[in-house]
């Protein structure tokens, strides 16, 4: 049975993939912080703040196949005072650390989940793996500063890597944006995007555990970059009517013109939320298609609809 280490196992996408795979058969164990935030349905080994000097032995001991989702995410207002360093001590020094510890004792696979920030921010046209990257943060630039670190280590050392780019992740127990546009819906307040003709693309955190389980044996897994999302993109306005849909209320859609809103997120200091909200970002998933025969289990319609009925219970 094959024996998977997850770092970051009491996080957002942690929780469901250690479920996701528990259910499928593997042999699965955690790593958290602190023996207080254990998972409750797994054994999980307690390694602090992970840093350049974590010790990984014991975690690592009988592992076939690392995911490393532990990681300083990106956030929209960063305090740090060198947020750049603040970034790259996790994300990439203390991700090249375990990965190397990895080599060492055995591991046969590394599996890191950055994120489509490594390509940019928005996008005229889908981003495939093949784009040059452009990280536009601190935090999207120690993203990408790992992934060079993780290809040099599996030249290195034989390290089977594979790297998962996915737009924003939404589910059950989401948090950020995604989160606060539920609120805004369920609340009735008038959303002023009727006239917004943008693409986002986005996975639902049920179809991002099903990509990863596949990319734990797939033999062409090994050594690429894939860049995953839901089958379709969604405009702004399009996926406030679905989860007013799924809430059973009426969406209260106003028409502003962009250019309107632009400056209204200037003028109360919500710019980058405004870009979010209006700017479009898709992804091209056809290599995951192609290599692995992978395509989203589930439509974005249906796991809009569960993050729904996970929200409303929430209010309850």
């Amino acid at each position: 049975m094959t024996r998977i280490l997850i770092t970051g196992v009491n996080g957002f996408v942690g929780e469901a993939l250690s479920r996701h795979l528990l259910v499928s058969g593997f042999d699965v164990v955690g790593s958290v912080r602190s023996n207080t935030a254990h998972s409750q349905h797994l054994p999980c080994f307690a390694v602090g703040d992970i840093d350049v000097g974590t010790q990984w032995r014991q975690a690592l001991h009988g592992v076939d196949v690392v995911i490393h989702l532990a990681a300083r995410v990106h956030v929209l207002k960063e305090t740090a005072p060198d947020a750049l360093s603040a970034f790259r001590q996790v994300n990439r020094m203390a991700t090249e650390n375990l990965a190397r510890q990895c080599a060492a004792q055995g591991v046969r696979r590394f599996i890191y989940l950055s994120t489509i920030k490594v390509n940019g921010e928005q996008s005229d046209k889908a981003y495939s793996d093949d784009d040059k990257p452009k990280p536009q943060d601190a935090y999207a630039l120690s993203k990408w500063e790992a992934e060079q670190a993780l290809t040099t280590i599996s030249a290195d050392t034989g390290l089977e890597i594979v790297i998962v780019r996915p737009p924003l992740v939404y589910g059950p127990g989401v948090k950020g944006n995604f989160l606060r546009l539920l609120r805004w819906v369920h609340s009735g307040f008038p959303l002023p995007f009727a006239k917004v003709e943008n693409a986002r693309s986005m996975i639902g955190l049920d179809n991002l555990c099903d990509f990863i389980k596949v990319c734990i044996d797939h033999p062409e897994a090994s050594g690429e970059v894939f860049l995953v999302a839901d089958e379709s993109a969604l405009a702004t306005p399009d996926l406030i009517r679905i989860m007013a849909k799924a809430m059973k209320r009426k969406p209260r859609l106003p028409a502003v013109p962009t250019q309107g809103l632009y400056v209204m997120g200037m003028l109360c200091g919500r710019r980058l939320e405004v870009e979010r909200l209006c700017g479009s970002l898709t992804v091209d998933s056809q290599k995951a298609g192609d290599l692995l025969g992978w395509k989203p289990p589930f439509s974005m319609e249906s796991e809009i609809e569960k993050t729904v009925a996970w929200f409303t219970g929430e209010l309850h």
